[in-house]
C-alpha cells in the first residue's frame, strides 16, 4: 500500500479510530511528538495545527504504537485497511 498524503486518507485513518475504542480528538497543544495518547482514558489527541502530511504520520506512528488487531473490527473494509496499512509498515 502507497500512503497516500491526502483528505480521503486522513478519512479512512479516523474512520479506524471512530470503529475503535479509542476516541480521535484534535486539540493544540505542545506534544513533543505531536501526539498524546491517554491508554487509561482511550482517548487519542493529534496537534490541530500539524498540516495534513503531519497529521496523517500521526496517526499511523499511532496505529502502530496501539497495536490494533484488525480481527477487532466488524468493518471488513476497516479490517481489510488496516490489515494492508500493518503489512506495508513492516515492510520498513
Amino acid at each position: 500500500m502507497v500512503i497516500k498524503h491526502t483528505k480521503h486518507f486522513l478519512d479512512k485513518l479516523e474512520n479506524l479510530f471512530a470503529s475503535s475504542e479509542y476516541m480521535l480528538r484534535y486539540e493544540k497543544g505542545n506534544f513533543k511528538s505531536g501526539y498524546c495518547v491517554l491508554n487509561d482514558a482511550k482517548i487519542v489527541i493529534v496537534n490541530k495545527y500539524f498540516p495534513l502530511e503531519g497529521k496523517i504520520n500521526a496517526l499511523i506512528d499511532i496505529l502502530i504504537e496501539l497495536n490494533m488487531d484488525p480481527a477487532d473490527f466488524k468493518d471488513k473494509a476497516n479490517h481489510d485497511f488496516l490489515t494492508e496499512l500493518r503489512q506495508t509498515q513492516l515492510k520498513f
